[in-house]
């Protein structure tokens, strides 16, 4: 009979992947906290500090808003320039890439155009409230913006009736005032 040999033991490797980390030791905690940060590590009035939240001056809180509203009302004026390239760069025939370019180009500012009171309504307090109608005019203008490069191109695709020529089907015959016949001698 042959007796078994036990298993070898497992490499080194094997065992510290499956030992648990070791705790940090009291050396680690003396590091200190880097500034503005602060442990858990305090005293009680440390404690009570943490706790107590930092309070903000209303008028600072009102161009905190402001400044964030104008931020998004400028925003959508980012996205013309890469519209105009965009569009430039479809072409003007009627092919299904160029529809869907111009009606995303229209869908975006129509939604915006609806939404210019539920975009503000965060920011809007007592105080900025007068303040915020130039925001939001300087946000409407920059949608009828995108609106206009989407009337541009539909413009540049003959999709706009402004030709003579597209509204022949309405016009009626001209009646001459007189008649010139040629005479033979």
């Amino acid at each position: 009979m042959s007796s078994a040999l036990p298993p070898p033991p497992p490499p080194q490797w094997v065992v510290t992947l499956n030992s648990p980390m070791p705790r940090p030791t009291k050396a680690a905690n003396s590091i200190p906290d880097p500034p503005g940060f602060s442990s858990n590590r305090g005293g009680k009035q440390q404690k009570q500090q943490q706790k107590q939240p930092i309070e903000k001056k209303p008028e600072e809180t009102d161009a905190l808003k402001l400044k964030k509203a104008w931020e998004i009302a400028i925003a959508p004026s980012k996205q013309i320039p890469m519209n105009a390239i965009m569009m430039y760069m479809s072409g003007n025939s009627l092919q299904i890439f160029s529809i869907m370019m111009v009606f995303m180009l229209f869908k975006g500012p129509i939604q915006g155009l609806i939404g210019t009171n539920a975009v503000f309504a965060k920011f809007e307090t007592p105080a900025t409230r007068g303040r915020l109608l130039g925001v939001k005019a300087v946000y409407v203008l920059v949608q009828l913006g995108l609106l206009a490069l989407g009337i541009w191109k539909v413009n540049a695709m003959g999709l706009l009736p402004t030709t003579r020529s597209d509204w022949l089907a309405w016009e009626s015959e001209r009646q001459p005032l007189e008649r010139a016949h040629f005479a033979f001698r």
